[in-house]
């Protein structure tokens, strides 16, 4: 999704820094996770209203070993998924200023978008599919207060 995670004008956050995954399954593929700045999405470390713009884009797999290729790149959702984004959402919308607005980004290969927004307060704007498949969505919400 990053064109540039080193753009002077984002902060790019994940739960883990890695220097040097040799990824399952072989083939020589490589994996570095080098966020500006190790946080849980559940309780980011911003204060209130930083950002006009957040993009949430959490795990989206729920049945996947936690040592295969897709788990070490992309992480798994743990048991307490819905209370985990939930939590995630209310974050990315308590670090968003006022009209700010939240892109999230899902995959419906395991669990559909609709069950992920029925866990949100709001509703979002409008959204995009996209993909080989299209089962990954874009998402817009804006925060009005």
């Amino acid at each position: 999704m990053w064109f540039d995670k080193k753009h002077p004008n984002a902060v790019y956050t994940d739960i883990r820094t890695e220097d040097r995954i040799e990824l399952a399954g072989g083939n020589g593929r490589v994996l570095s996770v080098s966020p500006d700045i190790e946080a849980d999405f559940r309780s980011l470390p911003f204060e209130s209203e930083t950002f006009y713009l957040v993009v949430f884009d959490p795990p989206h797999l729920k049945k996947l070993g936690l040592n295969t290729w897709m788990a070490q790149k992309y992480g798994v959702l743990f048991s307490t998924w819905e209370q985990d984004l939930r939590q995630g959402f209310d974050e990315c919308m308590r670090v968003l200023k006022p009209n700010g607005t939240l892109i999230f980004k899902w995959n419906e290969h395991q669990v559909t978008l609709n069950q992920v927004l029925d866990l949100f307060p709001i509703k979002p704007l409008f959204g995009h599919t996209t993909g080989k498949h299209g089962k990954t969505i874009w998402v817009t919400f804006m925060k009005l207060t």
